[in-house]
């Protein structure tokens, strides 16, 4: 039914679907950039559910109760207590240590606001969690939505982040205004 409907969003959405065999893996955080508006969650995972995948994302722990919780639990939503100072590395870390198989999607900027450089925890995340880093992409430019890489971490946090700033420099979001394309500011020694 998942697939019927992703495939229905997509084309109604005008979306083509690209992601290759090779990219998919059992675990990954599967990072989700541009991100500009909450349509690109809905688009996102109808590019998961189309290819018959059950992607993850995190919310606040209050969208996973009351009447709306369901909805957000179906779409795969995973609530965490932001009032007790969780440790989201620490959780997702976890979430993957008990689940066989796992696709975490996060958004690195954190919001849906321009931003003046990514947060890193995707990247510790998969780096404890042993996991590579999938390159989830909505391009609203050409309409075309995704995954076009999979990165396994070298290690090297400034290396790392040059090549997911490559990757994405050419994508655009719904609103361009609210990306900013150079998400990693280099250290200056």
């Amino acid at each position: 039914m998942k697939k019927i409907i992703g495939s229905f969003l997509l084309f109604v959405g005008r979306w083509k679907c690209v992601y290759p065999q090779e990219y998919k893996v059992d675990k990954c955080v599967m990072l989700a950039a541009p991100h500009t508006t909450n349509w690109d969650l809905i688009y996102a995972i109808a590019v998961y559910w189309k290819e018959g995948l059950e992607p993850k994302f995190i919310i606040k722990n209050n969208y996973t109760k009351g009447v709306h919780g369901f909805f957000f639990k179906w779409l795969g939503g995973i609530g965490i207590d932001r009032s007790k100072h969780n440790n989201t590395v620490d959780f997702s870390v976890n979430l993957f240590k008990k689940n066989k198989k796992l696709i975490l999607m996060l958004s690195a900027e954190g919001t849906r606001k321009w931003v003046k450089k990514w947060r890193s925890g995707f990247y510790y995340i998969a780096k404890n969690a042993n996991v590579p880093i999938g390159l989830g992409f909505l391009d609203y430019t050409k309409r075309v939505a995704g995954v076009g890489d999979l990165i396994y971490l070298t290690g090297d946090f400034e290396k790392d982040m040059l090549e997911f700033q490559d990757f994405y420099k050419d994508i655009d979001g719904k609103f361009p205004e609210n990306y900013n394309k150079k998400i990693f500011i280099k250290k200056v020694e």
